[in-house]
């Protein structure tokens, strides 16, 4: 199984971005796939998460802005993030727990929010 993300980039204070996480391979069935994000100098922490069911939940730092979704038919989920501010700015790693067992990780996708 790997996992690609993509959709980062720089974008000013108040903006957009979409980002997209897309797994491949064969013979796995996805449980559940989460984000997560760590600023310069910083831990990782957990941003949200989409489980099977199409169940979601959000940290609280994030929600009301961000919005986790997903493509069944392609394998993909993605982070729609809205109005955005400095301090979203990091490395966004999606993950994914597969019902044979396993987690995966993405390589990561810097988002930079300028002031």
């Amino acid at each position: 199984v790997q996992l690609e993300e993509s959709g980062g980039g720089l974008v000013q204070s108040g903006g957009s971005l979409r980002l997209s996480c897309a797994a491949s391979g064969t013979g796995f069935s996805i449980h559940r796939t989460r984000w997560y994000r760590q600023a310069p100098g910083k831990q990782r922490t957990w941003v949200a998460t989409i489980l099977d069911t199409g169940t979601t939940y959000y940290a609280d730092s994030v929600k009301g802005r961000f919005t986790i979704s997903r493509d069944n038919a392609e394998n993909t989920v993605y982070l729609q993030m809205n109005s955005l501010k400095p301090e979203d700015t990091a490395v966004y790693y999606c993950t994914i727990d597969v019902r044979e067992g396993g987690s995966y990780w993405g390589q990561g996708t810097q988002v930079t929010v300028s002031s």
